[in-house]
């Protein structure tokens, strides 16, 4: 603790060490005021994660603004008067007649008996021959059946010479080839089960449960041991062929989450990630998506899947992701600009609520207007080809965000705001990012963001809140090359169930005979293939 000086030691004490003591106090007190702010910052901030929406438009943050005064937020007196017409509620359009049956067209139908009336009926109400029939009243309902079982009985006819030169020699009947020998697991089942948990984000627990109600006992370490054998036996060679059609494409995406794998983890606390490797958001035509499971994150990682890529990687602001630009020249790293805004909106969801003009005053506000400028333009350019949106890029976003750096660099300068604020970190973000952010400006296939990549992360996420953590490095491995199918396959609109069971049908009869698959001859089983059966498409909806 520093020495405290008493009234008489002040007394004593020469001009120039008073001046010397001031400016200390001053220095300490400046340090107190940041670190108070900041704390207050990080308070209100939390408050807002664990209370407030999590979205970060300005729309939305501009509501939260008003939540404590929203008569003054709200006020201006430049808006005209609303008409009645504009107030009073109109007359509800007339539901368009068929949607019901636009909405079922694609489903099985079975017509049922009609309900009729009988003559005796009739004739007692009407009298003898009074009555006609007029056309009947058609109506529908939807039907659901719970999971049915079926036990299937295959039998194998077997023959034996009984005489000539195969005498005593067997033939036997050409049988199905088995997912797994010897057992009872079919497609179906295995495609069920697939489905509850990777895409309903179950847990094998609650499955077993739920099976043992209808009466059928297979224990989640049955299903586990499926899922893994299954996983890598059939779906390895499946996503490797998946992988080398991502590394064709000239922009890919990527993501990474951590997870806990019990097995493979150094101690309780430390932690293993699953990697997302994705198709270019603005790729539409076979979007891919592949999860890759890591014991960690160093940039070995992310080299070891680009090694042999050539293109634009977007990802966020990962030092990982610029060191593999360095060490793999063909490789262009670009940034995300919704992690660009991040902080900005932090500082804003962070800020004193009781001025609202005074937030939107604010250098941290600004930015956000100044992005969602050009942000807001380049999301009307989806539609656009390639070529378009780049001339659109340079013609009209260019010239924004060179001024919004300009801006930036500004406000840096004269230390607006405090260093150790959300704010400060905004802009010293964008100041050491500026090059990877400009990317998209240069190629019309790059995205603006990372977002695309962050949504596959989301389904691995709900469904490690389920199961909490995996217990061996194959379970995750089993599961990323589960999700990698089953991610691509919803982008690419099919119906995951009756994919799975599909592919895990016509898979085993893709192994050589040492049960080897040779990745090449998958081409007419990827998510994207015209050949797949129409059972495993979703119904077009007019």
């Amino acid at each position: 603790m520093d020495h405290k000086h008493t009234l008489t030691e002040l007394n004593n004490c020469s001009r120039e060490e008073l001046i010397t003591m001031v400016l200390s106090m001053q220095g300490q007190l400046d340090m107190l005021n940041q670190n108070i702010e900041k704390l207050i910052e990080q308070v209100r901030l939390a408050n807002s994660h664990r209370f407030g929406k999590h979205t970060e438009t300005l729309k939305s943050i501009d509501g939260q603004l008003s939540f404590f005064d929203e008569a003054e937020a709200t006020y201006d007196a430049s808006v005209p008067e609303p008409s009645a017409d504009e107030i009073l509620p109109t007359k509800r359009s007339q539901k368009k007649k068929g949607k019901r049956d636009l909405d079922l067209k694609d489903f099985p139908v079975e017509i049922l008996p009609p309900y009729h009336v009988s003559k005796e009926e009739l004739d007692a109400f009407y009298g003898d021959g009074n009555w006609r029939q007029i056309p009947s009243e058609i109506y529908k309902r939807l039907r659901y059946e719970p999971a049915s079982w079926t036990v299937e009985v295959h039998t194998v006819e077997v023959y034996v010479g009984t005489d000539g030169d195969h005498q005593d020699e067997f033939i036997r009947g050409e049988r199905p080839k088995d997912l797994l020998r010897n057992s009872i697991v079919t497609p179906s089942l295995l495609a069920a089960i697939l489905n509850v948990k990777y895409v309903n984000s179950s847990a094998l627990h609650r499955i077993e449960q739920e099976f043992e109600r209808n009466g059928v006992k297979i224990s989640r370490q049955t299903m586990s041991n499926w899922i893994i054998k299954c996983a890598d036996r059939y779906f390895a060679p499946f996503v490797e062929r998946m992988k080398s059609e991502l590394l064709s494409l000239h922009v890919t995406q990527s993501d990474e989450t951590p997870t806990q794998v019990i097995a493979d983890s150094d101690h309780p606390n430390s932690k293993c990630y699953m990697w997302v490797h994705r198709s270019g958001e603005l790729y539409k035509e076979r979007p891919i998506v592949i999860y890759e499971y890591q014991k960690g994150r160093d940039h070995h990682k992310p080299l070891d899947f680009y090694r042999d890529y050539k293109g634009i990687l977007v990802t966020d602001s990962l030092q990982q992701y610029h060191v593999l630009e360095r060490k793999l020249p063909e490789v262009t790293n670009a940034n995300c600009w919704a992690h660009a805004r991040r902080d900005f909106a932090d500082a804003v969801k962070a800020a004193d609520k009781k001025d609202p003009q005074a937030v939107k005053q604010s250098v941290a506000y600004q930015a956000l207007q100044k992005i969602a400028g050009f942000y807001n333009i380049d999301t009307e350019l989806k539609g656009l080809s390639s070529e378009e949106r780049l001339q659109k890029r340079q013609e009209v976003i260019r010239p924004m965000v060179e001024e919004f750096f300009a801006w930036v660099k500004q406000q840096a300068a004269e230390c607006a705001v405090p260093p150790k604020s959300k704010t400060a970190q905004g802009l010293n973000f964008l100041i050491n990012q500026e090059k990877y952010l400009k990317v998209f400006l240069e190629d019309g296939d790059v995205p603006i963001d990372n977002s695309a990549s962050e949504r596959p992360i989301r389904t691995f996420c709900i469904g490690k809140k389920n199961w909490m953590f995996h217990n061996t490095a194959n379970g995750a491995n089993a599961s990323a090359l589960v999700y990698s199918i089953s991610e691509t396959a919803k982008l690419n609109n099919l119906r995951l169930y009756y994919y799975f069971k599909y592919i895990l049908t016509e898979l085993p009869k893709r192994c050589d005979k040492q049960g080897n698959i040779d990745p090449a001859e998958l081409d007419d089983l990827m998510p994207w293939s015209s050949e797949l059966p129409d059972e495993c498409r979703k119904p077009r909806r007019s």
